[in-house]
């Protein structure tokens, strides 16, 4: 396999590994979102999914 075939490859693995790790993350904080049991927390957690999914803050 040529250097920029190898290149190519390893470029597309880190991007599905990055993207994976997003979607787990904001899967994670979404649950939070839902099963938290404190107001504070799951507004917490609904302020960090707003910033991952880079949504405009709704007013409240």
């Amino acid at each position: 396999m040529s250097t920029y075939a190898q290149l190519l490859h390893d470029a597309y693995v880190l991007v599905g590994a990055t993207g994976t790790l997003y979607a787990a993350t904001v899967a994670i904080v979404a649950g939070v979102c839902v099963l938290a049991r404190k107001p504070q927390r799951r507004r917490d957690a609904r302020a960090t999914l707003e910033l991952l999914l880079r949504q405009q803050p709704r007013s409240r």
